[in-house]
């Protein structure tokens, strides 16, 4: 299976310029477009929508994303901020990763055992998750 957890970013990229993957990046994505699930933290949605209202993307980024968690036949699905999640927050170290919205989506991927899609240094440089770019 090619299951993975992908960083708002990455999202952003997947609908409007997908040509910003990394070879590594677009390879993941595309085995879990084929054969897996891609996981989308739903603190992912909240920075969306803070994105547009700051005029930063395009607001058809996240109606794409809408339809697409809401689309059975798409490799999409939203994973909602759980406690078990909220508690492997504390396995992010704050002075490594310390935005909120990227320490919560860095735990998904720790709790659901998954590997991370993400450009970000600061979340690839943590030594508890896989990442991939």
């Amino acid at each position: 299976m090619a299951d993975i957890v992908v960083d708002t970013h990455v999202v952003i990229w997947y609908f409007a310029d997908p040509s910003r993957f990394s070879k590594s990046a677009a390879t993941a994505i595309d085995a879990s477009e084929a054969n897996g699930t891609i996981f989308v933290s739903s603190i992912t949605i909240v920075e969306l929508v803070y994105l547009i209202e700051k005029g930063k993307i395009p607001k058809d980024v996240l109606t794409l994303l809408r339809d697409a968690l809401d689309d059975s036949t798409t490799a999409f699905r939203l994973v909602e901020l759980s406690r078990e999640i909220a508690d492997e927050i504390a396995n992010i170290p704050r002075l490594t990763v310390s935005d909120m919205p990227d320490r919560i989506i860095a735990a998904t991927a720790l709790h659901l055992n998954l590997p991370l899609v993400t450009k970000d240094g600061k979340i690839r440089s943590l030594q508890s998750i896989q990442t991939i770019w």
